[in-house]
């Protein structure tokens, strides 16, 4: 890439585990209480994150849903459960278990977190031991006028962009209307089920009106796209034994015509869903905003007022 001077290359997956991209990628992972419970994670300080560093005292709290202790379809059994023996770092039947960062840690029979300690072990919220792939796809067009001119921010003189974004009923924040890769499934058709899901509310139509949808969704799903993140989310849901990965692709409508005659309306775990201005004063889920950040860099679209603040740390 002819990038790699810039904070593209800095900020990319393959660079995660220096020192700041550390810092960035674990915040959310260390909060309390745990999402739906009033589970207080054992407190990390930020020098005692990482596995490298010798702490004999760490004693961190163990905590697994009851939804998925229930057993789901989507939920691994616990380690210790007869006949339950994962291949992890590999992929285990239709169940990939292989890290979007490479190999990591099994300790005592659990995966390690491989970016470091959270305060917690076990699966709290997610199904699976180690990894649980997501896809993220991040449909944008650029905001026009009344007349179709694109419209430039005042300040920086770059084209706004928009993307869709839904307000998520579990915690109520603004989020890219993404979700779980189901085993067996190509990412690529992830993105597109989360988003007419999500978005585009697919689950309660008529077949008439599911084909009519996925005709038009085809032309923008079928066309050139930007994987923009591949890996570790900071994720409010990571524990020490499993946690979030995704990738993060954006499908961008040029002409804005594909999308102006698509419906929104939210479905599944949206409540709300719409077209949103994108800029740094965005407040969104988990990694999403750094997610959003990289696409305007790429798209060269309005992101910040600072002038500076491009490629700052």
């Amino acid at each position: 890439s002819n990038l790699s001077a810039s904070c593209w290359s800095r900020l990319h997956p393959v660079n995660m585990f220096n020192s700041y991209n550390v810092k960035f990628h674990h915040s959310k992972a260390l909060a309390s209480p745990y999402p739906g419970s009033q589970v207080e994670r054992s407190q990390v300080p930020e020098d005692k994150v990482g596995w490298l560093t010798e702490w004999k005292d760490y004693n961190p709290v163990e905590y697994t849903a009851k939804s998925v202790l229930a057993g789901p379809s989507w939920a691994d059994p616990q380690i210790n459960d007869e006949g339950f023996s994962p291949k992890f770092n590999e992929r285990d039947g239709e169940v990939e278990r292989k890290s979007l960062n490479g190999l990591y840690v099994v300790e005592n029979g659990r995966p390690r977190n491989p970016v470091g300690r959270t305060g917690l072990t076990g699966r709290g919220l997610l199904g699976r031991w180690g990894p649980n792939h997501a896809a993220d796809p991040i449909v944008t067009r650029w905001k026009r006028d009344g007349s179709g001119n694109k419209v430039a921010h005042p300040v920086s003189g770059k084209n706004i962009l928009q993307f869709v974004a839904i307000k998520r009923r579990d915690c109520g924040e603004w989020a890219i209307p993404g979700g779980m890769v189901d085993p067996g499934e190509k990412i690529t058709a992830t993105l597109k089920r989360e988003f007419e899901e999500e978005a585009l509310n697919s689950l309660q139509k008529s077949p008439e009106e599911k084909a009519k949808l996925e005709k038009q969704l085809q032309k923008l799903f079928s066309q050139e796209h930007l994987v923009v993140y591949r890996g570790y989310v900071d994720d409010p849901r990571n524990t020490d034994n499993a946690w979030m990965e995704t990738e993060a692709v954006n499908y961008h409508d040029e002409t804005g015509e594909t999308m102006d005659n698509l419906p929104l309306e939210a479905g599944d775990d949206a409540g709300v869903v719409k077209w949103v201005d994108i800029s740094e004063k965005l407040e969104l889920y988990a990694s999403h905003s750094y997610f959003i950040k990289l696409v305007t860099e790429k798209r060269g679209a309005h992101w910040s007022e600072d002038p500076g603040s491009e490629c700052h740390e």
